[in-house]
């Protein structure tokens, strides 16, 4: 397949209910019972928005149809009611992905998941082998580092004391309970136990596992991991990257996906 851009698939806003929650999604190209789609997932605090245009141009790229949604607490989703626990990541990949993959119809997700979403796809594939036919993990997390806190620390300071809040309220209507739900979790001392790697080590699907050299919320020691977990990862170290490869090397990002996925798609039999 070639990176060269193609046609944009056609784009349709949902709102889906699920729990007691409305979560904000879009649907990029026509779902075809049966067939593969990809799931994307977004970072602690992403949102549909906050993708820019990677989903809709790896949808071009590859073919297949996507769906991007923001998880409750983020974007124009319902806030969060209550604070988070450390098992956060977990309910999301076991219990509200499932309800959105039924939703859409969706029975052979392909999960592109960034950081805390590359986590949530993770668990979602070690929790139920052989629902994703392919995971994409963009800078996850598999445990708790020092520099991953460090950075979220820095970052509750930046968002108090310069225009972060006003920047990130564009993608959230509820930018406070976004941001401090995101970062209370994770500054809390009881959170740096959280770890998935015996979960990671069930997964049975295709893995890209992608990192920038230049991660301030990580190392390479999460993918370098990953792919001791999981035999056959493929790893992809991007230089001059940091947390966000989709918006510091977007043309690099969307290439190992797309290899990586027609591999994935000339594995699935057809329907």
């Amino acid at each position: 397949m070639s990176s060269q851009p193609t046609t944009p698939p056609a784009s349709l806003v949902v709102t889906l209910p699920v729990g007691d929650a409305e979560l904000d999604c879009q649907l990029l190209g026509t779902l075809v019972p049966g067939q593969p789609a990809l799931v994307l997932l977004h970072e602690g605090l992403g949102s549909i928005g906050l993708w820019r245009d990677f989903p809709m141009r790896l949808a071009a790229a590859t073919g297949v149809a996507a769906l991007v949604y923001s998880r409750q607490g983020n974007g124009r989703s319902s806030p969060i009611r209550r604070p988070r626990e450390p098992d956060y990541m977990h309910a999301e990949a076991r219990e509200v992905l499932p309800a959105v993959l039924q939703a859409f119809g969706i029975n052979n997700p392909l999960l592109v998941g960034h950081s805390d979403g590359a986590s949530i796809a993770l668990i979602h594939a070690g929790s139920f082998p052989g629902v994703a036919c392919g995971v994409v993990a963009i800078a996850p997390h598999l445990f708790v580092e020092l520099l991953s806190v460090e950075s979220i620390r820095a970052a509750k300071v930046a968002y108090e004391s310069t225009d972060l809040r006003a920047r990130l309220a564009r993608h959230h209507e509820n930018v406070d309970g976004t941001f401090y739900g995101w970062n209370d979790i994770w500054l809390r001392p009881d959170f740096r136990a959280w770890n998935i790697e015996h979960i990671v080590a069930r997964i049975s699907c295709p893995l890209l596992a992608i990192q920038g050299e230049n991660d301030e919320y990580g190392t390479m020691l999460q993918i370098d991991r990953l792919a001791e977990l999981v035999r056959g990862t493929c790893l992809e170290r991007l230089s001059a990257c940091g947390h966000s490869p989709h918006r510091d090397q977007p043309e690099r990002l969307i290439e190992a996906c797309q290899a990586f996925i027609g591999s994935v798609l000339k594995g699935v039999p057809p329907a």
